[in-house]
C-alpha cells in the first residue's frame, strides 16, 4: 500500500485531530453507499481504512514512524527490510546495498535457521524446534453511520465485517459522533504457524458518525430541546405532546407557563445502561401566539379603551 500519510492526505507532523478528521471525510465520500458498483471508489474505500489503520493509532503511527512496521502493518526484518546499509550476511560491505529489499521476516528466518540450525528470534521458534508461529491479524477500520435516536437509544446493526460474513453488532446507547468502537476477531484473518497452530483474527474498529437531529442537542447524558406553547395553554394550563426520541409523551403544563420555562422529563435522555442512568430531556417553552381569533383581539382591545 502506498504512503498512509499520502492516502490520507495529510502530513506526517498531522495532529491525532487532523489525521481522524481527513479520514472520515474521505471516509465519506467513498463509502460503498454513496458509491455503488464503483470498484474504484471501493478500493480507495479499503485503502484509506488501511492507512487510518496505521497512522489513526498511535503506537502503530509510532512504530511506522520508527520503520518497524509497513504500510500495510506487518513487521519488517530486523535489518530494517533485507540486508540494507551495505550489510551482508558476512557483515558490512562498503559501497553496497547488500540484498536491498529482497527478503522479508519470513525469509530470514529460513535464512538463519538453515545457516544455524534455528536460534533466530521474533516470529520464529529458538534452536529449530517449530519455524514460524502463528500471530494475530492486523484491525481492519469501518465508517458507520447512524441516527441520532439510534446513537441516544442503542441499537443492533447487521455489518459485513472480516472475512465472517454479517455480524450482529450491538450500538450501546450514548454511542458519541466519531466514537470508535471495537468488535473482537473481524478483523484481517491471523497467519497461521507452521506447527498448523491457526493465528487469531485481528479485531475491526467502527468509526461512528451520527447524523444530527434537528430538535434535539445534547449534554452529557441529558437532552435539550425547545417547544412551542399556543397562548391560551401558557395561560390556563394543560397537556400538550412533546416528541422524545422514545416517542411522544403527554406532558402536563402549568398555569401561567411563560417563554423559557424549562420542564424535565426524567428519563427521556440519553439511554441507561449498565454503567449509566438514563438522562433526562431538558424542555424550554416558547410561547407561540399563532392564529389570533377576533374573540382574543377584541379583549385586548378592551383592556386599552
Amino acid at each position: 500500500m502506498s504512503d498512509p500519510y499520502s492516502v490520507l492526505g495529510v502530513s506526517k507532523t498531522a495532529t491525532d485531530k487532523e489525521i481522524r478528521s481527513a479520514y472520515r471525510k474521505l471516509a465519506k465520500q467513498y463509502h460503498p453507499d454513496h458509491n455503488p458498483d464503483d470498484k474504484k471508489a471501493e478500493e480507495r474505500f479499503k485503502s484509506i481504512g488501511q492507512a487510518y489503520n496505521i497512522v489513526g493509532d498511535k503506537e502503530k503511527r509510532a512504530k511506522f514512524d520508527r520503520g518497524e512496521i509497513d504500510a500495510d502493518g506487518q513487521e519488517r526484518g530486523p535489518f530494517g527490510g533485507g540486508f540494507g546499509g551495505g550489510y551482508g550476511p558476512g557483515g558490512p560491505r562498503p559501497g553496497g546495498q547488500g540484498f536491498q529489499g529482497g527478503f522479508n521476516q519470513e525469509d530470514l528466518g529460513s535464512f538463519f535457521s538453515d545457516m544455524f540450525s534455528g536460534g533466530f528470534s521474533g516470529d520464529f521458534q529458538p534452536g529449530g524446534s517449530g519455524g514460524r508461529r502463528a500471530s494475530k491479524g492486523s484491525d481492519r477500520r469501518f465508517a458507520v453511520t447512524i441516527s441520532f435516536q439510534q446513537a441516544v437509544l442503542g441499537t443492533s446493526l447487521d455489518l459485513t465485517l472480516g472475512e465472517g460474513g454479517h455480524t450482529e453488532v450491538r450500538i450501546p446507547p450514548g454511542v458519541e459522533d466519531g466514537q470508535t468502537l471495537r468488535v473482537r476477531g473481524k478483523g484481517a484473518p491471523g497467519r497461521p504457524g507452521m506447527d498448523g497452530q491457526p493465528g487469531v483474527a485481528g479485531d475491526a474498529l467502527l468509526t461512528i458518525s451520527v447524523t444530527p437531529d434537528s430538535r434535539y442537542v445534547r449534554e452529557g447524558r441529558n437532552l435539550r430541546m425547545t417547544q412551542n406553547l399556543d397562548l391560551k395553554t401558557a395561560v390556563l394550563g394543560g397537556k400538550i405532546a412533546v416528541p422524545t426520541p422514545k416517542g411522544d409523551v403527554s406532558v402536563k403544563i402549568p398555569k401561567h407557563s411563560d417563554s423559557g420555562k424549562v420542564l424535565r422529563l426524567a428519563g427521556r435522555g440519553i439511554g441507561g445502561d449498565k454503567k449509566h442512568p438514563a438522562g433526562d430531556l431538558l424542555v424550554t417553552l416558547q410561547v407561540h401566539i399563532g392564529t389570533v381569533s377576533p374573540e382574543l383581539e377584541a379583549f385586548f382591545s378592551q383592556q386599552e379603551s
